[in-house]
Formats: structure tokens, C-alpha cells, sequence
């Protein structure tokens, strides 16, 4: 423990220094470390995909900068500091885990969460229960945020099984209104959209649901596919041919050895 909270106050005392000895560091306020907040999440993100703990390692120091970054900011504002940020935490995990702490009882883990989303609800009286998912979560993310919270307060199905009916008949609303975008005149996709928006919503809910994280499982689907193009590209051009002079069952062919390869 002592070699922890050392290098928690080695690491506030270089923040005090930096902000007052770098000039970059000096400039800095919340409005212009907010971008980068965002984006080292996003690389911190990455490396859990990848599974690569020495990147985990790093970004987790990135987003701990931050943190100490902002602690200090509020500090020269006398409006909180680092202290205040983590005793503010360690009473939300003791208020919100009170089969820790109290008297409880839980099955499960789902249980755990559905505890966690009622305790936030109680913390104010005027609070919405999908109130707390931000705006600008990108989609897919703020989907899975929106049905866990939903969730919670047991707007969900019985059995992940049930869900399947509701994909088959988003899918079905999605052909339909394909078949009346091809007929129609003035070629208005706002209906066309909006189906295949619930199409995508059922499917992230049936992945939540098997306790899949559609997020990872897309992300993952977006690095094979890469890898497999990648290779498609490789070979074409260690043949001297170009990938547009190349028909589709050509491109298949290649393809398929991408597959194997994996």
C-alpha cells in the first residue's frame, strides 16, 4: 500500500510542478484537454481490444494524467481537488454497494446492476432513469447504455431467446420498406433509415442479452476485415495486378486464402 499511495503523490507533485514550470502545461484548461481526454479513451479502448497489457498499462497512465490534470485545475479554482475526487468515488461504491456494505442480499451480477441503477435513480428525486447516458456517446455505445439502464428497472426480456422474434420482425420491416423505396418516386430514405435504425437496436439488444458486447465484437469484425483486405491488396500486387482490373469472384478466390490464413 505504501508503494501505491508513493507514487500517487509522486505523480501530484510532478502535476504541481509541470503547472508551474511548462509552459504548455500552464496554458491548459478543461475546455482544452477535453479532446484528448476523449481520444486517449479511445486508445485505452484499442488496447483492451488487442488484448495488449503493456498498452493497457500506458493508457491507463494517460487517463490517469488526465484525472490528476483536471484535480488540479479545480484546485486552482477552489472548487475540488484530487482528495475530493476520490473520497467522492469511494462514497458512491460504498452507497451503491450495499451487499458490500449493508445488509443486501444478491443472486448475481445482474442483480448487482440493477441495484446500481435504482440507488442512482434515489440519488435525486427529479432524475429520469435514461437520464445519466450522455449525447454524445457514439451510437452503438449509447444503444447498450440505454438498454442496460432500461434494464434495470425491468424493461427487458425474460429469456434472451424472446429476442429473436423481435430481430425477425425488424428484419421484415427493413425488406418491406426496401421494397417500397425501390417503387417509389420521390426516393425519400427516412423510413428506409429509421427500420434499419430498429433493426441495428434489436441486434445490439440480442448481443447484450448473450452477454456479448457488440462494440468489441464489431470492432474485432473491423480488424479481421482489414487484416483479410489487407492481404487481398498484398497479393494482387506482388502479381503486378490492380484490384480494380479484378472481377469480384477473382477478388473471392483471394479472399478465401485470407480466411484460411487465419
Amino acid at each position: 500500500m505504501n508503494e501505491k499511495l508513493k507514487a500517487i503523490e509522486r505523480l501530484l507533485n510532478i502535476m504541481d510542478e509541470l503547472r508551474v514550470g511548462c509552459p504548455w502545461d500552464k496554458k491548459q484548461t478543461f475546455e482544452t484537454l477535453r479532446k484528448n481526454t476523449i481520444e486517449e479513451t479511445f486508445e485505452l479502448a484499442d488496447a483492451i481490444v488487442n488484448k495488449n497489457y503493456d498498452e493497457i498499462k500506458g493508457e491507463l497512465g494517460d487517463l490517469l494524467l488526465h484525472i490528476v490534470f483536471y484535480s488540479k485545475l479545480g484546485d486552482e479554482l477552489n472548487k475540488f481537488n484530487f482528495a475530493d475526487v476520490a473520497n467522492a468515488i469511494s462514497e458512491k461504491l460504498i452507497y451503491r454497494h450495499p451487499h458490500i456494505y449493508g445488509d443486501v442480499k444478491v443472486a448475481n451480477a445482474q442483480e448487482v446492476a440493477n441495484n446500481w441503477e435504482k440507488l442512482k435513480l434515489k440519488e435525486k428525486a427529479d432524475k429520469k432513469v435514461l437520464d445519466g447516458v450522455p449525447n454524445s456517446l457514439p451510437a452503438l455505445t449509447k444503444a447498450i447504455r440505454l438498454q442496460e439502464k432500461a434494464r434495470g428497472v425491468g424493461f427487458d426480456w425474460e429469456f434472451p431467446e424472446q429476442v429473436w422474434e423481435k430481430v425477425n420482425e425488424e428484419l421484415n420491416e427493413v425488406k418491406d420498406e426496401i421494397k417500397k423505396f425501390e417503387t417509389s418516386k420521390n426516393k425519400d430514405k427516412t423510413h428506409l433509415e429509421a427500420e434499419f435504425g430498429d433493426l441495428l437496436f434489436s441486434v445490439i439488444n440480442a448481443a447484450r442479452l448473450y452477454e456479448i458486447d457488440p462494440e468489441i465484437a464489431l470492432e474485432r469484425t473491423n480488424k479481421k476485415f482489414i487484416n483479410r483486405f489487407n492481404y487481398l491488396e498484398q497479393e494482387t500486387i506482388s502479381k503486378g495486378i490492380s484490384l480494380h482490373s479484378m472481377s469480384l469472384d477473382e477478388m473471392n478466390v483471394i479472399w478465401d486464402k485470407a480466411k484460411k490464413q487465419e
